[in-house]
């Protein structure tokens, strides 16, 4: 299903289902027994973050907070994202429900659907939704049968409806990061008065930092073989490994720096440091997509090898390598697991709020247009010439790695 047939089922399906959910929870809510005050403090608390994967590590920090506080978790997500969920393993894969969104329409429909009896299987106190003014997630979160539902709300901003399912609403802040807004949430599920709008606190810098995972022996040598199989080298030696992240982006084709621009780059490094070798990396379904990078920038050091590693390896992978270059997607924030450096290309949107979290330098031109898209527009932008990104030149970029390569 791709994204623009989303956004349409999103809007024509989700907006009257927000509409009668209100009207729902309205209704059973005058003939509810319980009084809101009485009720003890949520234990068993659904998070639902569904569509992006990169939010799996960005959202950990508040995942693990909430751990802290006592809180039995348990995650929702679809299915294609689950392995960056894995990759952090803060959560038990047995209170992890997967969504097929990917298996056609009517799987999506009925493992959507069975998330609702999952939910009250496993006696789910409380939903938080982490999704940005997502219809879908919002109806899931409206008939989990959770007497706490937490979300995002936009009160006056000219945002995304969604009706009137939350219990506790939270000002979603677009001038602070994610992960921020992430933790503002948790914090309110565990507040002990009502207040409006949620949260009314400071969450700090320290507050959010990722996890280091621990990178096994195994998954050392099984990466130093794929190096040695498709990259002419093992154990490293002499060698620098940098990584190009420059696939991704499938939902937003704008965030990409050109092609002819990485190439242009690697011909740059490879020419002037000899003991560097550039590993194009990616998804076995990105294999040939970042292909021609290779073929454009002519040089040997230059190796595609999207795919040829695990995706549980990644952070192994990383854990050999000088630093990645990256644009704006999932691996960049894999990476801030691991203490690689990276850099982001960001245009279409901003590194204020979606950087990541680990060494990170934006890469960013500052455009007067730039961001573009927000959770206000459903991440949708009009923009099909993204010169936000293509100003970042080659040499320019070359200047900035220069350091890390000498």
């Amino acid at each position: 299903m791709n994204v623009d047939t989303m956004r349409f089922i999103d809007f024509w399906v989700g907006v009257p289902l927000c509409f009668l959910a209100t009207g729902w929870l309205r209704l059973t809510g005058l003939f509810s027994a319980k009084k809101k005050e009485t009720l003890a403090r949520p234990r068993r608390v659904l998070f639902l973050q569904l569509s992006e994967m990169g939010s799996a590590i960005i959202g950990d920090a508040a995942l693990r907070w909430a751990q802290s506080q006592g809180v039995e978790i348990f995650y929702a997500i679809f299915k294609r994202n689950s392995a960056s969920l894995r990759m952090v393993g803060t959560v038990a894969p047995e209170r992890t429900y997967l969504i097929r969104e990917e298996s056609g329409f009517l799987t999506f429909a009925w493992d959507s659907f069975r998330l609702l009896i999952w939910a009250r299987q496993n006696k789910i106190e409380a939903v938080i939704d982490f999704e940005l003014f997502s219809r879908f997630s919002a109806l899931l979160t409206a008939f989990s049968g959770a007497r706490e539902r937490i979300g995002f709300y936009k009160f006056h901003a000219e945002g995304l409806y969604r009706g009137e399912t939350l219990t506790r609403k939270v000002l979603y802040n677009p001038h602070i990061h994610i992960a921020k807004n992430f933790m503002a949430l948790v914090r309110t599920l565990l507040a002990s008065e009502e207040d409006v709008p949620f949260y009314k606190g400071e969450v700090r810098d320290d507050e959010i930092q990722p996890v280091k995972v621990k990178i096994t022996a195994d998954a050392v040598e099984r990466v130093k073989a794929a190096l040695r199989e498709f990259a002419g080298n093992a154990d490293g030696g002499k060698t620098k490994f940098v990584i190009f992240n420059c696939a991704g982006g499938e939902f937003l084709p704008q965030r990409r720096w050109p092609q002819m621009h990485y190439a242009k780059l690697a011909q740059i490094i490879l020419d002037r440091h000899q003991d560097v070798t550039i590993l194009l990396t990616g998804s076995p379904s990105e294999h040939q997509e970042v292909d021609p990078i290779c073929t454009l920038s002519s040089r040997q050091r230059c190796v595609n090898f999207a795919g040829r590693v695990r995706f549980e390896d990644l952070t192994a992978l990383y854990s050999l390598s000088q630093f990645m270059l990256s644009n704006d997607s999932g691996p960049a924030h894999f990476a801030s697991l691991t203490d690689i450096p990276t850099y982001v290309f960001f245009g279409p949107e901003t590194p204020k709020l979606y950087g990541a979290l680990g060494q990170f330098t934006p890469l960013y031109a500052n455009y007067a247009c730039s961001p573009c898209v927000s959770a206000f527009n459903h991440r949708k932008t009009a923009c099909t010439d993204n010169k936000c990104l293509q100003v970042l030149t080659p040499e320019q970029i070359y200047k900035i790695l220069e350091p890390r390569l000498n």
